[in-house]
């Protein structure tokens, strides 16, 4: 069962008279006995939300006051319009999440070589990671590198048929070993490293972290980074919230949210966001995602 907020917020508003610093309050949307949203002032101490502003405010948004609570497009639309009447420069960003326990989530999905029956070992050739604000829910940063395999360096068909990479996308490509490397580089410098950010791992299952990382990684002799060992398995969170095991993947709990899947299965990049969209519709109702690995 999911928990869904009791309200969304939206940042202080001021009126045209007064001071830019001086805070009125914000906007909640509450729900009424019929289980309809409407607009109401957050009050934040003494302070007291103008009626002029609540009015306005009101004025803009019009029928989508009386949307229907839980769905992640009401608030999206009514930031959109509020930000498009002068209410804030970046409402979206804004919008009032619970409180999440990571600064940042990096939404990982690798796709690797792979035929029928299986081939060993398995090597990544694609890694892509977004990087997710844990207070807005948006993208921030894109990583996105394909990898030259070398035990196995041609694809086979099954593989190309299945992930949409063609031989040329991974001909010349760095190796594994550069590529973490440069994983490690933007991750410096989009401030990952720092002690005092949190940051946590997302993958669509366990594989990606426990099975095919460090298998590779030992296989080539190379170091594991200590932030690649504890992450987040959405299948897991999303049945936390839902109540339900996501047997297909992807695929089940886009259908499962009343989401549209983006772009190609079994593309790494897309893969991710649709991994983002799903934890954003999560997060929009209340869901605090939490680490599912054991430590290793």
């Amino acid at each position: 069962m999911c928990i869904y907020p009791q309200h969304w917020g939206f940042p202080a508003l001021t009126e045209p008279s007064a001071s830019p610093a001086t805070s009125l309050g914000v906007f909640e949307v509450r729900r009424d006995a019929s289980g309809c949203s409407m607009l109401a002032p957050l009050q934040t101490g003494a302070a007291r939300f103008s009626s002029y502003l609540l009015s306005r405010a009101r004025k803009v948004l019009g029928s989508q006051l009386f949307s229907p609570c839980g769905v992640p497009e009401f608030c999206s639309i009514s930031t959109r319009k509020l930000a498009a009447h002068g209410f804030g420069a970046s409402m979206a960003a804004m919008v009032s999440f619970p409180p999440q326990r990571y600064h940042y989530f990096l939404v990982l999905d690798f796709e690797a070589t792979c035929d029928k029956p299986q081939i060993h070992p398995q090597e990544i050739i694609e890694f892509p990671i977004l990087k997710l604000n844990g207070r807005t829910m948006e993208i921030e940063s894109t990583f996105h590198m394909y990898v030259q395999p070398v035990v196995h360096p041609q694809l086979t068909p099954f593989c190309t048929e299945l992930t949409g990479i063609i031989q040329a996308m991974v001909d010349g490509q760095p190796s594994l070993q550069q590529v973490l490397e440069r994983v490690d580089e933007w991750m410096a410098k989009e401030g990952l490293l720092d002690p005092n950010v949190k940051s946590i791992f997302v993958t669509c299952g366990d594989w990606d972290l426990k099975v095919m990382l460090p298998g590779q990684c030992q296989y080539l002799g190379l170091p594991v980074a200590d932030y690649f060992k504890q992450w987040i398995n959405l299948k897991k969170a999303y049945s936390f919230a839902m109540g339900c095991w996501p047997k297909n993947g992807l695929l089940d709990m886009n259908k499962g949210l009343s989401l549209q899947h983006i772009g190609r299965p079994h593309s790494g990049i897309d893969d991710c966001k649709n991994i983002a969209n799903i934890m954003k519709t999560l997060a929009y109702r209340g869901f605090i995602f939490k680490q599912t690995s054991k430590p290793f």
